[in-house]
This record gives C-alpha cells, structure tokens and sequence, in this order.
C-alpha cells in the first residue's frame, strides 16, 4: 500500500507522460512537455501536504486535555498567604449523591511532587477487583516553603543559619484545624475519616501532630520522618495519642528504609529515630502501630512502596477460606 501523497504523485506521473505522447505524435507539440508535468507534480504535491495538514489540525482540535483532578485556591489567615490545594476526587463522586468519601491529605502536594503517583495508588487500591482501599477524595496541600512549614523551632544554631524560615510548624498546624479542614468538609463531600501522609520533613510534620494534635485525624502515615530535627526533641514530646481520655481509634504507619546517618552534628540514624517513634506511640487502648522497615529502598526512593504497603496494612482486606 502506498501512502495517499505517494499514490497522487504516481498517478500524476502516469497522466502526463501520456498526455506529452498524445500530443507529441498529434497535430499540436508542445514546446516544453516535461516543464508542464512537473508544474502539476508539484501542484499535487503541496495540495496533498496541505490536506494532510489541515487533518492534522482537526484532530488537535478534536483532542480533549486529560483531567486527573481539581485545582482548587483559598487564602490563609493563619498563614497570610494563598494556598494552592491539587484535589483528587473519586470515580462516580457526584455532589448530588448522597455518597461520602474520606479524605487523604498529602503534604508535599504539588503536580511536581508527590501529588499525582499518591492519587494514582489510591485510585489503584479503590479499583473494584482489588478493593483494598475505600473511594477516597486525595488533597494535595502544595508547598510554599517546606521548612518553615513542617518544622518547629530549633536550639541547634547550625539550622537556624541554614533555614533561616524554619521554626513555624504551628501556623500550618491551625491553618489545617482551623482552615483547610473545614473548607474541605463544606466543599465536598466527605466523611469523618481523615489520613494524613507525610515523607521526610513531612514526616516530621505528621509525627508532631501525631503526638500533639492527634485527634485532627485517624489515620498517620508517616515515613522516613526527619525526627533529626532539634536533635530528635520531638521523641521527648508527651504523646496525646496516648491519653486515657482519648476515645478516636488512630492507626499509625511508620516506614523507613535503608537510609543511615543524619545530616547533624551529632549522629543520629534515621532507622533507629523511626524505630523509636513506633516504640513510643505503641501501647494505648485505641492505637495501631504498624512499623515498616524496607531495606530495598532508600530516603529518596521509598515514598511510593512505603505508601503502597501502608495502604495493605491499614485497611487489611478480610480473606475468605
């Protein structure tokens, strides 16, 4: 099979070398017989090109842009800034249906960072034929500046030189209690389930809510948390997730992998912090500790198979003899 530009230049070829024999052995010669035929090539040459691109034109404007979720803004009083929130929404969700989700909060939730392979595994574990994990709506806080979000304040002089934002944990901490939690919940439609998933200095973030502020949400997971921070201070924090009084059941993922020593002073490893972290927050009555240790992967690498096995630990899936 030709290609439709190859087959008119074919059969124009065909027509007027015939044509230049006619008229060679008629009564009229033409002066310039090939002069002619290649006028008329190349007329069907650049019609040909041009019909090819008007089609290719059509099809762009036939394409539609493929749509992975919701972008949506709100202003922070707590943080005196926007805040852009990147928002998965479910297969079926339909604001007039009656149906509720939870709710995922990512941190590290821009388009460039954990945002759409974090939405990708949820959607994957929520497929009906596996079923792991329920629908869920994702909310991908995106960053401003990490550091002074995710950290509290420092003793260790080094840090705060080298982060001179850092230290401002506790705003962010009441921009999600007091702000993004509440525009969520009147915005969509969710239930009462809320995960919170933080890596690295996200970690460390989730880590501090975790043993101060545990009732903002159920489920933890938490991986390679850098509990470095201040030098490992917040394992000396009381846990609150703890407390006799406290009656929200809490699960809590800790994942870590082969990742060695800190960047302090003072040696530290990022195993041994996490370690102690699932150590500390074992032992009450309405509290699941799951402790994750994948040598495979390393601080850069874990976030997707840490966030995969949590999802097969957290919500376990009930086999059937």
């Amino acid at each position: 099979m030709f290609h439709p530009l190859f087959s008119s230049f074919i059969l124009i070829i065909k027509y007027t070398n015939s044509k230049i024999c006619t008229l060679t052995n008629g009564y009229h010669k033409l002066t310039h017989p090939m002069k002619h035929s290649f006028i008329i090539i190349i007329f069907a040459l650049s019609t040909s090109l041009a019909f090819g691109q008007n089609m290719q034109a059509k099809e762009r404007e036939a394409s539609k842009p493929f749509i992975l979720g919701v972008i949506d803004e709100i202003y922070s009083k707590e943080l005196s800034e926007n805040r852009v929130l990147n928002i998965y929404l479910p297969a079926g969700y339909n604001k007039n249906d009656p149906v509720k989700y939870p709710v995922i909060y990512l941190l590290d939730g821009s388009a460039d960072e954990d945002f759409i392979h974090i939405a990708g595994l949820v959607q994957f574990f929520s497929f009906e034929w596996i079923n792991q994990v329920p629908k869920s709506i994702v909310v991908g806080i995106a960053n401003v500046d990490r550091k002074r979000d995710f950290t509290f304040p420092t003793n260790i002089q080094d840090d705060k030189r080298k982060y001179p934002t850092s230290g401002h944990s506790d705003q962010f901490i009441s921009f999600i209690e007091k702000e993004l939690q509440p525009f969520i919940e009147s915005s969509y439609k969710t239930t009462h389930e809320k995960t919170i998933i933080g890596q690295s200095l996200g970690g460390l973030l989730a880590t501090e809510i975790l043993l101060k502020k545990p009732i903002l949400l159920n489920k933890y997971i938490i991986i390679s948390p850098s509990l470095w921070w201040d030098n490992g201070s917040l394992l000396q924090q009381k846990a609150d997730v703890l407390s006799e009084n406290s009656h929200q059941q809490t699960a809590i993922y800790i994942g870590v992998g082969k990742e060695g020593l800190t960047p302090t002073k003072i040696p530290r490893v990022m195993e041994v912090d996490a370690n102690l972290l699932a150590e500390k927050v074992k032992g009450g009555k309405n509290v699941t500790v799951f402790f994750d240790y994948l040598p495979q992967e390393n601080h850069g690498t874990i976030m997707h198979e840490a966030v995969s096995n949590s999802f097969k630990l957290l919500y376990p899936v009930s086999t059937k003899n």
